[in-house]
This record gives structure tokens, sequence and C-alpha cells, in this order.
């Protein structure tokens, strides 16, 4: 994610849902199962949560035996944190320097 962050981030984080399964990951890795078995949601609704997330890459996953564990891709966080922060970083500069022009 170099530069803009893909619209799929904003849009992943934008579900209740989803936000919960992240904050569920914040632990460790979970199987599907583990993170099913955390939410009213039917599987097939979970699943397709779990792929939004994935496409996003905001989790990624690795296959152990037959279990699919997922786990936060804090590379793609820590990108779009530095973006959002690139967004009130000049605000800031620009409210200072009104102050001080009132100060004045």
């Amino acid at each position: 994610m170099q530069g803009r962050p893909d619209p799929d981030v904003f849009r992943a984080l934008a579900d209740d849902t989803r936000r919960g399964i992240l904050e569920l990951l914040r632990s460790g890795p979970k199987t599907s199962g583990e993170i099913a078995d955390r939410f009213r949601s039917s599987w097939p609704t979970i699943s397709r949560h779990l792929a939004v997330l994935r496409a996003a890459g905001l989790v990624v996953t690795e296959r152990q035996g037959q279990e699919i564990y997922y786990e936060l891709n804090t590379s793609v966080f820590e990108d779009l944190v530095q973006h959002l922060m690139a967004w009130v970083k000049p605000a800031r500069r620009a409210g200072l320097a009104r102050r001080r022009v009132q100060e004045a």
C-alpha cells in the first residue's frame, strides 16, 4: 500500500462485524471456526467478512493442516495510520498559522 490506501481498506473497515473480527485478532491468530464462534452471524456471513478483510490486505492467512489461521497484517495498518496522519499534520500547521495571525 504505497501512497494512498486501497479503497477496499476503507470499505472493509466500514463494517462493524469486520471491525469486531479485527479487534478479536489483536490477541493473535485465530482459526475461522474460532472467529465464527464469537459472532452471532451465520458461518457463510463470517466467511464473506473474512474474504473482504483478506482482499483488503487487513488479514493474512496460513494453512496448518486442515485449519486456516487468520492474523492481522500490521503493515497495512501502519501504512493506513501514516496516510491518515498526513491528513492531520497539514491541518495542524494551518491551525497554528491562523492562531499566530490572530495573536499578532
